[in-house]
């Protein structure tokens, strides 16, 4: 996901996203314990999404109060 597609994306979608993106870091937990994950790589990209999703949800909080 980039930065231009999140920063469209109204604050109900982005918590939306955001729970939909921490469910699937769960379930990738759980798949590496198993030995089932086809890519490692993913972790690190979910997080990234993760924490692209907060930054913006904050900076929306700002933007509305000023």
């Amino acid at each position: 996901m980039k930065t231009k597609e999140v920063n469209k994306l109204s604050k109900d979608e982005l918590e939306n996203k955001l729970s939909k993106l921490k469910k699937d870091l769960f379930n990738m937990r759980f798949k590496k314990i198993n030995g089932q994950i086809q890519s490692p790589a993913e972790f690190t990209k979910i997080r990234r999404n993760i924490a692209r999703l907060y930054s913006n949800i904050n900076g929306k909080k700002w933007q509305k109060k000023y």
